[in-house]
């Protein structure tokens, strides 16, 4: 006698499914694997250019969900602009700091550290070049 499937039985088999497609293979199309698999951003994409990023300061791309700063002239960084609290996109840059309007948390424009929790974790550094005036991605 076989037994009988019960409803959670179904359930947990059906999310259980779910979860390893999500783990799987990105299908080829090239995924980061940083926001469950959408595809990556393009390659030496345009972000902005270099004359918008003032010095000492830096500029939000919510979009791309990138921060690009200017810490000293001609100097430039470029970080996640998801904070690492709770996730929201941080809001601006102002002072030397790239701020989160959510809980408050803010990051230094020279390397992403928290300088101001509650984030406890610095923004992950954004690969970049500088070609002439425009800044990409690498």
């Amino acid at each position: 006698m076989t037994p009988r499937a019960t409803r959670r039985t179904v359930l947990l088999a059906t999310g259980a499914a779910a979860l390893a497609a999500g783990c799987g293979s990105d299908g080829g199309n090239g995924g980061n694997g940083r926001d469950g698999g959408t595809p990556p951003e393009t390659t030496g994409q345009e972000l902005i250019s270099t004359t918008d990023v003032p010095v000492g300061g830096g500029t939000v791309l919510a979009d791309e969900k990138i921060v690009v700063t200017q810490p000293q002239e001609g100097d430039f960084k470029a970080f996640s602009a998801i904070c690492t609290h709770q996730g929201c996109v941080v809001a601006d840059v102002a002072d030397g700091t790239v701020d989160c309007a959510c809980h408050g948390s803010r990051f230094r424009i020279t390397d992403g550290s928290v300088e101001r929790g509650p984030a406890t974790r610095p923004l992950p550094e954004e690969p970049i070049t500088v070609e002439g005036n425009s800044i990409r991605r690498a």
